[in-house]
């Protein structure tokens, strides 16, 4: 009896709490309105509280309650405790193909926005769930392809809004979840939208409580699993695409709500299908109030998604010890055919390729009419003098990146882990955000607050996964999830209309626009030094992957080679990501690369990586600088479109 009261008194309290404090810091927001005396046939104050923040408010509501729930389905089908839209890649998905649908085929969003973002949504839970089937619903692989496919699509719109700022720069603010409201519209139209879906989420409570009896005992009691899936799954992607069809991607709500549900006290699918969009309508109630009350005049160019996620990404990082990982990511064995290949060919081969991509991207271009032209006559000097500094400091960033990824992947025994993935480019990207809108410094200046936010964040992924012996799956969570509380910070520090927000995001997406002879010349130097380092620690990254106790055997200083070495990839990660952004990929790619070409020891995995990495990021810069000319792709953006595909398919692989 006692624990069925606290069952229901707990979630209970836990949603009048949030309604209330909700409700009272609305009642500032709407007190000055309401105080001025009527009469006035035409009341600004009264206008823009009826018109504006009223509607918010519902908004807030409305959208709180439908990610809750699609995160509670999520959670409750997929028997995965970290899953809903944001982790999973739905609304990003959504966010991505509303942005596409807006520059190439702006009809489509009159005739059907819903259509468009369900589109995109549906697409993206195709992807992740069909990878997490080969698995088995693996929790890890679920949240693991999830998040990837949000960078990959993340970037993706970053490059089309960075080509298309004139048509797209309004949607920056709407992609990172603004509810900023001048009309009841869109309240009303996701009212009736949701309530639809809530009624089919109604009749599956039933057969969802029977699933926690079990596959097999749910079966043999008449669930249908197959279909059963389908149906939530549809239902919770239909409704976290309404929400971000209507104001783009809120982060982690659909995490949080659920969370905090159970830790009240719901425990049975029922009551968690109930109180969680109870608590979710709340939370995010609260929070855009506090967040309007706080920001004042601000509020409304304030993404509150990017708030919410700052808040979540925490949550999710203290959930990651109950995470239960049912497969584990194991260092590969190289694939030998018959013939051993011998470790210099590889490298001779990656070699030629490199200096051919570099000969064709320093000779090669396009003319003022669009045509592919050669380099040479009495231009060829001015021309070179711009695009050498450019070629060389991509050169040296991904050779960096992947020297820096084979270190963490021999250190964490985790062929997934990367700068990217592990959120030490993010730590960097947060550096560089503080050095320009706080210091505003040179080059020198940057790379000093770049190398402290990497350090920073790699201290604190080390830190946290302490207590599960670095186990590489919370390792690479811990790194993604801190990449998204990082990307949130940078996100509201874009939105407030400085104009070093321009510059904060064609850093980002990797643009060499102002890469000049002294910058590539000071990050090629610190790359060979870095690079060589690294190549004299080749004894302890052969030794290392064995294990603690044979490293010890051999008088290697565990515990300071370990330390070592995590900060030497932290200064190549940070070095790199000053020229070619935080989504290159170039990290995971360039060991992989290496290790499938037979390069399996430290030392000739290191040289085989730089060179691929090198070369990689090389024809990144001039596939950007070629493919749409007269505009420019940033590197770091191209080669993330090719690398997020990459990962995934190595997920899809590696079985």
């Amino acid at each position: 009896m006692t624990a069925s009261r606290r069952d229901i008194l707990g979630p209970a309290l836990v949603t009048l709490l949030l309604l209330c404090a909700g409700g009272v810091t609305s009642w500032f927001l709407a007190a000055p309105a309401l105080s001025v005396p009527g009469g006035s046939a035409y009341d600004i104050e009264r206008m823009v509280l009826y018109y504006s923040t009223l509607p918010r408010l519902a908004t807030a509501l409305l959208a709180g309650g439908a990610l809750a729930l699609s995160g509670a389905l999520f959670q409750q089908v997929l028997r995965n405790p970290l899953a809903d839209p944001t982790t999973l890649g739905v609304s990003a998905g959504a966010n991505l193909a509303l942005v596409i649908t807006s520059l190439f085929l702006p009809g489509l969003l009159g005739a059907g926005r819903d259509l468009v973002a369900l589109a995109g949504s549906g697409v993206a839970a195709a992807i992740v769930v069909s990878l997490g089937a080969r698995r088995g619903f693996s929790p890890y692989s679920l949240v693991l392809s999830g998040l990837v496919l949000s960078l990959w699509c993340g970037g993706l719109a970053a490059i089309l809004t960075y080509l298309n700022q004139k048509y797209l720069a309004s949607l920056f603010i709407w992609g990172a979840g603004s509810l900023s409201q001048q009309s009841w519209v869109i309240p009303l139209s996701l009212m009736w939208k949701l309530a639809a879906v809530s009624i089919v989420c109604a009749m599956l409570i039933r057969p969802l409580s029977l699933l926690d009896l079990g596959e097999g005992s749910s079966s043999a009691l008449g669930v249908k699993l197959v279909r059963l899936r389908t149906i939530v799954i549809v239902c919770a992607v239909a409704l976290a695409a309404f929400v971000t069809s209507a104001v783009g991607v809120i982060g982690f709500i659909g995490l949080v709500a659920p969370t905090i549900a159970r830790l009240a006290g719901a425990r049975r699918p029922v009551q968690l299908i109930l109180w969680s969009p109870l608590i979710g309508a709340g939370l995010l109630f609260f929070a855009d109030s506090v967040l309007q009350l706080v920001a004042g005049g601000l509020g409304d160019f304030l993404p509150t998604g990017a708030v919410t996620a700052i808040f979540g990404s925490p949550l999710l990082l203290a959930l990651l010890p109950r995470l239960k990982i049912r497969h584990r990511i194991q260092q590969a064995s190289v694939r030998r055919q018959s013939r051993r290949w011998d470790t210099k060919i590889p490298i001779v081969i990656a070699l030629f390729a490199l200096v051919l991509m570099l000969l064709l991207s320093m000779f090669v271009g396009r003319g003022i009419d669009g045509s592919w032209t050669l380099v040479f006559g009495e231009y060829s000097r001015d021309v070179l003098s711009i695009r050498m500094p450019k070629i060389f400091a991509v050169l040296a960033s991904g050779a960096m990146l992947a020297v820096a990824g084979s270190i963490l992947q021999r250190l964490t025994g985790n062929e997934m882990a990367s700068p990217e993935v592990l959120g030490i480019s993010a730590g960097s990207t947060f550096g560089v955000a503080i050095a320009l809108f706080a210091i505003a410094p040179g080059f020198s200046g940057q790379f000093l607050f770049a190398v402290i936010g990497a350090i920073i964040v790699l201290s604190m992924i080390l830190l946290g996964s302490r207590r599960s012996s670095f186990a590489p799956e919370r390792v690479l969570l811990a790194g993604i999830a801190l990449s998204a509380m990082v990307d949130a910070v940078v996100g509201v520090l874009s939105s407030t209309g400085d104009p070093r927000a321009v510059l904060l995001m064609r850093w980002m997406s990797g643009s060499t626009y102002l890469v000049d002879g002294m910058s590539a010349a000071a990050e090629t130097v610190i790359a060979v030094i870095l690079i060589a380092i690294a190549f004299a620690a080749r004894h302890w990254l052969d030794i290392l992957p064995l294990g603690p106790a044979p490293s010890v055997a051999v008088g290697v200083p565990l515990a300071r080679a370990r330390l070592a070495l995590f900060g030497l990839a932290g200064l190549l990660t940070a070095t790199a990501t000053l020229t070619v952004g935080p989504l290159s990929f170039v990290g995971l790619m360039g060991p992989h690369l290496a290790r499938e070409a037979g390069l399996t020891r430290a030392m000739p995995q290191m040289i085989g990586a730089s060179l691929i990495g090198g070369g990689l990021m090389v024809a990144a810069d001039f596939v950007g600088r070629t493919i749409v000319s007269p505009y420019q792709i940033p590197a770091g953006l191209v080669s993330a479109l090719i690398g997020a595909p990459f990962l995934m398919l190595m997920m899809r692989r590696k079985a």
